[in-house]
């Protein structure tokens, strides 16, 4: 090779990307920036270059360097070219602006639990109505959550809304309340997040409140709405006996000043009689509180299995649960204790 192609050669290699892969493995991009040639460099006495050019001259030459060759050459002494990159595969992370901090509790929106199922592989999430709200009921809706991804797994919840678990804002939207809560708890699951999902708060604008609260805003809405709720929850205090096999209840205890004096025929057991005659509204006889209370639903009935299930609750766990918060086994419940069942198992999660 005259001296002439060896200048040539160094003048082409001094524009050559050089990629260093190993001790003695580089990659030399050509000149078109369109390929790499795999080139092997010890030292000046043993290389080897994949190139066309190298294949030629080191037949006619054993000293023959092509471009690529010199190119490395020429970087060792400075130390010029790049380190290879090895690219890791991608794993999915929930993204830190779907998380808030509220009173040093972390909480994760709905949006991020979706955009992290997305990158697990969800390709179904869908959502069936277990319960319409209705007076029977005391206005509680309840939906089940079902996705599944892409590698065949299946994940299920359910959630629940009514206007006591709810901020007043949603309390018209029940339905779609039930709703997100049964996807965000069931995206929790897919996503194998243990995060509280902002969305399934009892009062939104509560938490707002709290997180105010750091900045010197009093939280009043929140202590007035908890104690609205305890209220709402106590159990009546006057509670008698009308038959063997039925319950009502008792008349408004009198004050002190009105309990010598006598009813207007004069015999206080015959007040007594009375009041176990009439109803509250005093027209007649009313119903007793077995016959106007709805008895547990189906759909009531399945939810409560479906949870104890899941939460590791025997049958007979269970029905001491509903014996000792209600009085009565689970098939006897009414449909407003069963919600209260139900709540009661979602928050023992």
């Amino acid at each position: 090779m005259t001296a002439k192609e060896i200048q040539k050669r160094n003048e082409k290699a001094q524009n050559l990307r050089v990629i260093q892969i190993d001790e003695s493995v580089y990659y030399v991009e050509s000149e078109e920036g369109k390929i790499c040639y795999k080139v092997t460099y010890v030292d000046d006495n043993d290389y080897f270059c994949t190139c066309g050019d190298f294949a030629r001259g080191s037949k006619a030459d054993n000293n023959f360097r092509c471009k690529h060759l010199l190119a490395i050459m020429q970087c060792i002494p400075s130390g010029e070219f790049e380190t290879a990159e090895y690219l890791e595969k991608r794993k999915p992370k929930l993204d830190e602006r779907f998380i808030t901090s509220i009173e040093g509790r972390d909480f994760v929106y709905y949006a991020g639990l979706l955009d992290l199922a997305h990158q697990k592989g969800l390709v179904k999430l869908n959502v069936e109505t277990l319960q319409y709200p209705s007076k029977e009921n005391d206005s509680t809706a309840i939906c089940r959550a079902v996705a599944e991804t892409s590698f065949g797994n299946v994940f299920s919840d359910i959630g629940d809304a009514n206007p006591n678990n709810c901020n007043h804002k949603v309390a018209r939207h029940l339905l779609r309340m039930a709703s997100t809560r049964a996807k965000a708890r069931c995206l929790r699951d897919l996503d194998n997040i243990g995060i509280t999902c902002l969305e399934e708060l009892g009062d939104l604008s509560e938490v707002i409140g709290a997180e105010a609260a750091d900045k010197g805003t009093p939280k009043k809405a929140f202590q007035k709405r908890a104690a609205k709720i305890e209220k709402k929850e106590s159990p009546s205090e006057a509670v008698i006996d009308v038959t063997p096999t039925s319950v009502t209840s008792a008349p408004p205890e009198r004050k002190d000043s009105e309990k010598d004096q006598p009813s207007g025929n004069g015999n206080k057991a015959a007040d007594v009689k009375d009041a176990k005659k009439t109803d509250g509204n005093g027209n007649g006889r009313g119903k007793t509180k077995q016959e106007t209370t709805p008895k547990i639903s189906s759909a009531q009935a399945n939810a409560i299995a479906n949870l104890s299930r899941r939460r590791g609750i025997s049958v007979e766990d269970l029905e001491k649960m509903s014996t000792d918060a209600f009085g009565v086994k689970v098939e006897h419940l009414s449909q407003k204790d069963a919600s209260s069942l139900i709540r009661q198992l979602q928050q023992s999660s």
